[in-house]
């Protein structure tokens, strides 16, 4: 609309409402960079006043917005498309028709709406009115190359990224610990504290075996790490995050070899919308450009698999039969390590018992269709024939053990103390650079003056702490006496009683495992009594053996009938009183002991049994025993009144001993037998029948006795 001051397609109708004049540039790099062009789209809304129009609305939220396939929704296209709608608009006005989509979709939903609505459509050029054939023609030829444009443009763009890419010279920004050559090479940093910087992170992994355990390592002693500022090209050095530590410690770069392409960008559609959103990351032999010994690597390419490999078992994101080989404080101590033999899928770690400490290896197989669990067993016995296995290996290795722990416990904090001695020096060259440009400034300057020499002072202070920790770490650091050195070569020596001695952590066990051992193949035989265990080694060399399969907590758990007769008595008896009918009725205990007063508590507490370790005093109920004592007679003659059905007594199981009510005992006729029996020594009972027992030692105070139930 340079030189268009007038056109016959616009109609006092059309000036009657309202212009709107829509700004977008594609990404937010070119709102910074390209401010001609903003000035230019600006500029649009006094040629558009030019042609008549009164109230002119400008929508520029979308600067910063790509119009293309699967980008973000937005919002300043769809105020226009609102406004059209609504009979609002009566022009609708870009710099350029690519400014208003990059999409056949978009294009179409605005054409449509504007040519329902009588809304023109204008660009630098020309007017169009869409119920004109000819307009729409060429607004829908300037569209399919709007569109095609954008696909041309991009494809060029990667076409040539991609060529110089597989020669490896598509470097934007390199990788911290790198730097490029006189010659244009990547070489490695020439500050030797970068580079023992990022050498350290690759040694405390391998010493600690996970990313987190790493990150914390630097966290806790306050070990600074260079990172790539967002803005600037100078290093910054700081207090390492987690994804810094991993990010190095997954970057192939850092092994020699050149990637490209490991995350692309991928399209997927979200609630009825395509997204865009970068992909996870690719082996690097499956990315578009793999080129290995591309450059000087801090470790090779064969240590760079193996930390891939450590990571891969560390994680809880992959496939959802791996488990999680972390070494972490449970006491399973084969974790990660145990595979099935019979699908192929690793075992998983269960904690059981009171406690939450008994570990239970399990292979849950097809449990997730409606199976079943493939093969299960219980841990602490398969760990301990295992660890015989590797103590039959190691134990040899001992005394070399006991000497290397000589040596790291003598050197100290070795790593913390080489990274702030570097850092103390880098440090001193800054005061000094600082003191010298403090120096040369004119003293009668203060302004500038007293910023250097805040600066020069700020260093100085940096310096003092840094010396501080050197000097606390001296402080601490491990003097070994020869008795120390003594005990540590007697712990090597006897390997065997280290390793199962209650103060040897399980993390430092499992770490050892997870050193000599690449896994274990396990399967059960065909009865599921015997479990055959296949030991891989690291070096490939392979051992075999069985053992019988530990008996889980099913198979070893208290019967139902003793469980019945347990909850029955512990109402109103003691838990040695229960223990003795059990042992009597010939039951046995889960793993086959006879009862005592312990198990029964035992048994009582992990299924939630009320009861007490004695009988309780009841006031109204004495057993045989005391029932005989107090009526004068023997057990027998009670027994024979209950065989004739005059003497009620309760039984709440089989060989249980006997409860008879105080009451019973004073009622008619076992009162009046039982008198009688006290003075004749004969035991009548209805209908003529006489017996005869023996004079008890205390029949002479039967008075007595009367009197106690009167």
């Amino acid at each position: 609309m340079n030189e268009l001051l007038y056109s016959p397609k616009i109609k006092p109708d059309h000036l009657a409402r309202k212009a709107i004049v829509y700004l977008r540039q594609s990404s937010e790099k070119q709102v910074r960079q390209n401010l001609e062009s903003q000035r230019l789209q600006y500029e649009l809304a006094e040629r558009i006043r030019s042609l008549g129009w009164t109230e002119i609305e400008v929508i520029d939220s979308d600067l910063g917005r790509s119009a293309g396939l699967g980008s973000a929704t937005r919002e300043g296209f769809e105020r226009v498309l609102s406004a059209v709608a609504l009979g609002e608009v009566g022009i609708v006005a870009s710099r350029e028709v690519s400014r208003l989509s990059r999409t056949d979709k978009d294009w179409c939903r605005l054409a449509e709406v504007c040519q329902i609505f009588g809304t023109l459509i204008g660009d630098e050029q020309q007017v169009y009115d869409l119920s004109y054939l000819d307009d729409q023609l060429v607004l829908g030829i300037k569209g399919t190359l709007s569109v095609v444009e954008l696909k041309v443009l991009r494809q060029r763009l990667q076409a040539g990224q991609e060529s110089k890419a597989r020669r490896g010279e598509l470097l934007k920004r390199l990788p911290v610990g790198y730097a490029k050559d006189g010659t244009g090479k990547v070489a490695l940093h020439p500050d030797q504290r970068v580079c023992e910087a990022i050498r350290l992170v690759f040694a405390k992994f391998r010493e600690l075996w996970s990313v987190r355990q790493t990150f914390q390592w630097f966290r806790d002693h306050d070990v600074e790490l260079p990172a790539n500022p967002i803005h600037g090209t100078r290093l910054v050095w700081k207090i390492p995050s987690q994804s810094l530590v991993a990010d190095i410690l997954r970057n192939p770069f850092y092994a020699g070899a050149y990637v490209w392409g490991r995350r692309p960008m991928e399209t997927s559609l979200v609630e009825g919308r395509l997204k865009k959103r970068q992909g996870a990351y690719r082996r690097p032999q499956e990315c578009r450009v793999f080129i290995a010994g591309h450059h000087p690597g801090y470790i090779d390419w064969a240590t760079y698999e193996e930390n891939q490999r450590m990571t891969h078992r560390n994680s809880v994101n992959w496939e959802s039969d791996e488990t999680t080989a972390a070494i972490r404080a449970g006491q399973g101590l084969l974790v990660g390590l145990l595979r099935c033999g019979h699908c192929g899928r690793k075992l998983h770690v269960r904690y059981w018992g009171g406690t939450g400490t008994n570990a239970r290896y399990l292979c849950k197989g097809d449990y997730d269709d409606g199976g079943q669990y493939c093969i299960g067993f219980g841990g602490a016995t398969v760990d301990h024939r295992i660890s015989d296995e590797v103590l039959k290996v190691i134990s040899p290795l001992g005394v070399a053990a006991s000497l290397k722990a000589i040596e790291e416990l003598g050197a100290g904090d070795t790593a913390q103390r080489a990274a702030l001695s570097r850092k103390l020096e880098a440090l001193e060259y800054e005061a000094k650079r600082a003191f010298e440009q403090y120096d040369v400034v004119d003293a009668r300057n203060r302004l500038a003056a007293a910023e250097l020499e805040r600066r020069w002072n700020e260093k100085l202070h940096e310096i003092e702490g840094v010396k501080e920790q050197l000097s606390g770490l001296t402080e601490k650091r491990y003097s070994l006496s020869s008795e120390d050195e003594a005990n540590i070569l007697s712990m090597g020596e006897n390997f065997a009683e280290t390793w199962h001695n209650s103060n040897c952590p399980p993390t430092l066990r499992k770490m050892i495992f997870r050193t000599v051992m690449e896994e274990i193949i396990v399967r059960a035989d065909s009865t599921k009594n015997t479990l055959l265990f296949t030991i891989h080694w690291k070096g490939g060399v392979h051992t075999k053996l069985e053992m019988n399969r530990p008996r889980s907590a099913t198979e070893t758990a208290t019967s139902l009938e003793a469980l019945d007769i347990i909850r029955r008595m512990a109402i109103r008896h003691g838990d040695n009183e229960i223990a003795s009918v059990l042992n009597r009725l010939g039951y046995s205990t889960g793993k086959g002991n006879r009862w005592n007063q312990t198990r029964v508590a035992t048994a009582r507490k992990n299924h939630g049994i009320a009861g007490q370790k004695r009988a309780l005093p009841d006031p109204d109920r004495v057993s045989l025993n005391e029932a005989a004592r107090l009526c004068g007679v023997s057990h027998r003659s009670l027994e024979r009144l209950a065989e004739a059905g005059l003497l009620k007594r309760e039984q709440v199981a089989p060989r249980a001993p006997w409860q008879i009510r105080r009451a019973d005992l004073r009622a008619e006729p076992v009162q009046s037998i039982l008198k009688l029996l006290r003075k004749t020594g004969k035991l009548v009972l209805p209908g003529g029948r006489t017996e005869t027992q023996p004079a008890l030692p205390f029949e002479n105070q039967s008075d007595d006795n009367d009197r106690h139930y009167e």
